[in-house]
């Protein structure tokens, strides 16, 4: 299989987009959602290569790819996304990761040639699964960030947002982990705008959704997730939906467990 090939895209505010295909055949984009660039799509990318075009980016202000306009709206990314359909053929299957699954939907809802999306795990508050996170979250970490604070604003989204217990994320902060983590900090505010106001699960907008779905989960992720993407599911008309044994949020570790999903949903 030939080496994955990085070129760059230009938005339309004018943020250059780093962009990774790898593989022949249809494109398949793959959205990672927080606290991932295109390097955490990597393996799962190898693994879908043998089959398809797998295209990765980082998200503007990750990675390789700049953010010239910093007002982080939704339309921002969607503009992004745009830029990467148009480059690999102007038509591509779109898988989105936690938050980039919210954004693959807002893609489908926005109108993007976008012919099948499959989702994994995304975010939202249904049915008393959770508390909403407070509605200051996304000035806070835009404040945060505008200081200089990217290890304040990661805790931030990590217990307001994600709802990880304040200890534990004590404890992620003295890890190896964390640093990358920190790098991705300053593109925080683009995923909690993407999943909505309180996060609410937008069935409403999900219910007009046309094109084959694909909404997976991990039995052993947390149970609020669970109980999101069942109501996701159910939401989408025709939606195809799959509980991944073994699996949990940090699926894209374990690509093989997607594989055989994605390739034949994908086809």
């Amino acid at each position: 299989m030939a080496n994955p090939v990085l070129t760059a895209v230009r938005s339309v505010d004018g943020s250059s987009i780093a962009v990774e295909t790898i593989g022949s055949g249809t494109p398949v984009i793959l959205i990672g959602g927080a606290f991932n660039d295109r390097s955490t799509m990597t393996a799962l990318a190898s693994t879908l290569a043998p089959h398809a075009t797998a295209v990765t980016y980082d998200r503007r202000g990750r990675g390789g790819s700049t953010d010239a306009s910093g007002d982080y709206t939704v339309q921002a990314e969607i503009d992004d996304l745009a830029a990467v359909i148009e480059q690999v053929g102007g038509r591509a299957h779109v898988f989105g990761h936690s938050s980039g699954a919210a954004l693959a939907l807002e893609g489908v809802l926005r109108g993007l040639p976008i012919d099948k999306v499959a989702v994994y795990e995304m975010p939202a508050v249904v049915d008393g699964n959770r508390p909403e996170p407070a509605a200051e979250v996304f000035d806070q970490l835009v404040a945060g960030i505008a200081a200089g604070d990217l290890d304040g604003a990661a805790e931030l989204f990590l217990v307001e947002q994600v709802g990880v217990p304040a200890p534990f994320v004590a404890e992620m902060r003295n890890a190896p982990v964390w640093d990358f983590m920190s790098a991705q900090a300053g593109s925080l505010p683009y995923d909690v705008a993407v999943c909505g106001p309180g996060m609410r699960l937008q069935s409403s907008r999900y219910a007009t959704i046309t094109i084959p779905a694909l909404v997976v989960y991990g039995d052993q992720t947390w149970p609020w997730i669970q109980t999101a993407n069942q109501a996701l599911g159910a939401t989408i008309p025709n939606a195809r939906r799959e509980v991944l044994p073994g699996a949990d949020h940090e699926v894209l570790a374990q690509p093989e467990l997607l594989e055989p999903l994605l390739l034949d949903f994908f086809g």
